[in-house]
């Protein structure tokens, strides 16, 4: 494919990681910019949404710049959820200035795009059992080693705003109840 157009690129990014470091970087070789949705932009101080949309921006937007990712070819853009899924995708398109093609892998995001003619192309994984928030989250509450899963810039954000602290309080309130 010749890199040509806008691309779009959505994610929680509870918290940004290796994997979603590589593929912005796979985004970026096919196309010539760039939106990257922070999704779910309205959730934070929860089990799988300990960070603020804000958080989240300056955790991408700082591992983004200490990769060297040319802050000319992209965007970040926070989204909020909406109340159907039909509904998501006319939000999505109001918010976010016009794009050619999305990278996704994920099934509902997925076919809601493509149910209204929209290019959708699939990110290859790198390592998906290692890079996912979900485990990221889970090694901060089991006090194992997380800071590796992550860039360097996001593990010091993490620490300067006590995520590990915030995510097993999280986790722990969640399990009293």
């Amino acid at each position: 494919m010749p890199k040509t157009g806008v691309g779009l690129f959505v994610g929680r990014f509870q918290p940004f990681h290796n994997g979603h470091l590589e593929a912005v970087k796979y985004a970026l070789r096919k196309i010539d910019y760039l939106y990257i949705v922070v999704g779910s932009a309205q959730k934070s101080h929860e089990r799988d949404n300990p960070f603020t949309a804000g958080e989240r921006i300056m955790m991408i937007k700082a591992a983004l710049n200490e990769a060297g990712v040319d802050a000319n070819r992209w965007m970040l853009i926070p989204v909020q959820d909406a109340d159907s899924h039909s509904v998501w995708t006319a939000t999505l398109r109001s918010t976010v200035p016009k794009f050619d093609i999305v990278f996704s892998n994920d099934t509902l995001t997925i076919r809601l795009l493509k149910e209204e003619g929209t290019n959708v192309i699939p990110i290859p994984y790198l390592n998906r059992s290692e890079y996912s928030a979900t485990n990221v989250r889970a090694r901060i509450l089991e006090r194992k080693d997380w800071e590796t899963l992550v860039p360097p810039a996001v593990d010091r954000i993490v620490k300067e705003l006590d995520g590990v602290g915030r995510v097993r309080s999280m986790i722990s309130k969640d399990t009293e109840t």
